[in-house]
């Protein structure tokens, strides 16, 4: 049984029916909103309920907020109460309200974080709740969180500073989540799929507006299979979904290179400077002999 957000339209619809077709009942968790996450219409989840009950699935419609806690709260009781039991959540509902940083309010930004990064946590933690106090009770635990990260918070895009950042912060809260869930039979990973939907249709003009790798549906088996007993010794990784291709995403690393400071001391602020150049590899012209390193 998996909750899914956002689930009314493109990626999220994608996801439920996918979800479906592999015999999981499911919550469809879809407020309606517009893409800026103004008002819009409760039609979309109800819809997405009836396209999985006509296939002969199970589903059920959940209307509330991801960034409201308490409706949060209550999509895991309506999981629970409908069809008994959790065994999965996909964090899919996201807006954008795209601005350089110079230009973006404070109302925007609040906005953005509210529905990615609090909503995501807030299912999180609710979700975990239950499976804690059920592996307490003495019940075994095989349980699977999905996240959805993007490129814009793996590597930044022009304006979207609110979107990228909680982006990013979702995949440390995958990481995060991964290492907290594996004692009580919890596993979490995200994925960053390339898809043309009403949030990223600004991203994606022209020809590649109809490409069909671009499909919201390519990354939803993706999220199926993430959401099967067979993926349980995965956790903690972020997977890229572009077209045909599965990608490993790597997070930062150190690199190799290692600058000590000159006297075998502290850093002193003359020697920086070279330091820095030689690290990025643009050492200053003149500078004699290799830097120190390990």
């Amino acid at each position: 049984m998996v909750l899914v957000t956002g689930g009314g339209r493109g990626i999220g619809r994608s996801h439920c029916l996918a979800l479906a077709r592999h015999g999981a009942a499911v919550v469809v968790n879809d407020p309606g909103v517009s893409r800026d996450g103004t008002a819009g219409d409760t039609g979309p989840a109800a819809e997405v309920v009836a396209e999985i009950e006509a296939a002969g699935g199970k589903a059920v419609a959940h209307t509330g907020s991801v960034a409201d806690w308490d409706d949060v709260a209550d999509m895991i009781r309506t999981a629970v109460d409908t069809f008994g039991t959790l065994t999965g959540v996909v964090n899919n509902a996201g807006i954008v309200r795209d601005a350089t940083v110079t230009n973006a309010t404070e109302e925007d930004w609040d906005a953005v974080i509210a529905v990615h990064l609090k909503g995501t946590f807030a299912v999180t933690r609710h979700a975990c709740a239950y499976w804690r106090e059920q592996a307490k009770a003495g019940n075994r635990i095989d349980a699977r969180i999905v996240n959805t990260v993007s490129g814009a918070g793996l590597w930044g895009n022009y304006g979207q500073a609110a979107y990228g950042a909680a982006k990013a912060a979702i995949a440390n809260l995958t990481v995060v989540t991964a290492m907290e869930g594996r004692r009580y039979g919890v596993t979490a990973n995200a994925i960053s799929p390339l898809a043309v939907t009403r949030i990223s249709q600004d991203f994606f003009k022209g020809e590649r507006a109809g490409d069909p790798a671009l499909d919201p549906a390519r990354s939803s088996e993706v999220v199926a299979w993430l959401q099967s007993a067979e993926s349980g010794w995965l956790t903690g990784q972020i997977l890229r979904i572009d077209g045909h291709k599965l990608i490993r995403i790597e997070g930062y690393s150190e690199a190799p290179q290692r600058y000590h400071a000159q006297d075998g001391e502290s850093l002193r602020f003359d020697e920086i400077g070279q330091a820095v150049s030689w690290l990025y590899g643009t050492a200053p012209r003149g500078l004699a002999g290799p830097l120190p390193t390990s």
